[in-house]
């Protein structure tokens, strides 16, 4: 089974044909899509097409860039939200000193208030970091410490040393398109040492599309490319990789049956 675990099918890059874009994803042999979260606002648009089809599960939550719109937001906000039906994580959430779009101390401290909602409903976190590597850490160690909860680096492209202490803390981590471009050498020497058995993959689309398609809207439909790039980065076979990126995905969002 072919997995997306992170799209956002809800942005408006799809809203002229969403529902062909969802076909061929199926037609592609994506039998399952987490639908991202990337603030409450939008939360209604990204629950709807959880609910509207068998194949789409969500998360809620507010991406750091939005940081700003969310300091109200508390983790009894997002534990209620999280109590709807096929909501199976909390995020996508976190910390990105690149764009700095949201203060970075309301980034951190939006980021708390996710990890908080993580540890008390059991959800999978689903972590957005970039640039931002020491604080990173720092975080998710004061939330291990005050009580364990289960989380994704998602779309990882940050540095090992992260990296490394994510997989003691024992993170997951999504591979996306980046893989597949040309200069992302240093992305790749971090995947050989992901933990086997804890990597997935998405394409965070309409973003990061893989090649061939770079350049172009990204979709579902193009993640048996990230695959292929996965199962050569690690010298698996293209059916080692669709297991083992399966066998994890399950273990993370256990909320979903597995068919």
């Amino acid at each position: 089974m072919l997995i997306d675990s992170h799209v956002n099918l809800h942005a408006h890059q799809f809203d002229e044909d969403r529902d062909a874009v969802i076909a061929r994803a199926r037609e592609a042999g994506v039998g399952l899509m987490v639908e991202i979260s990337d603030k409450l606002s939008t939360f209604e648009a990204t629950h709807a097409l959880a609910m509207a089809h068998a194949d789409i599960w969500c998360t809620v939550g507010a991406h750091p860039h939005e940081a700003r719109d969310h300091t109200a937001m508390t983790a009894d906000d997002l534990v209620a939200l999280a109590g709807r039906p096929r909501v199976v994580g909390i995020g996508e959430c976190g910390l990105d000193f690149h764009y700095d779009l949201s203060p970075r101390e309301e980034q951190a401290r939006v980021f708390r208030t996710h990890i908080e909602a993580a540890q008390r409903t059991g959800l999978p976190l689903v972590v957005h970091t970039r640039e931002a590597d020491a604080d990173m850490a720092a975080i998710l160690r004061e939330g291990q410490a005050k009580a364990p909860f289960r989380f994704l680096m998602h779309c990882y492209t940050s540095g090992a040393e992260l990296a490394e202490q994510a997989a003691e803390m024992g993170a997951w981590f999504s591979v996306s398109g980046i893989a597949t471009f040309k200069a992302a050498e240093a992305v790749r020497e971090v995947i050989r040492a992901m933990p086997a058995d804890r990597i997935i993959v998405e394409t965070d689309c309409p973003y990061l599309a893989p090649v061939p398609h770079r350049g172009r809207r990204n979709e579902p439909a193009y993640v048996g490319h990230v695959l292929q790039a996965l199962a050569d980065i690690r010298g698996w076979s293209r059916e080692e990789a669709e297991a083992r990126t399966t066998d994890a995905f399950f273990t993370l969002f256990d909320g979903i049956p597995r068919p």
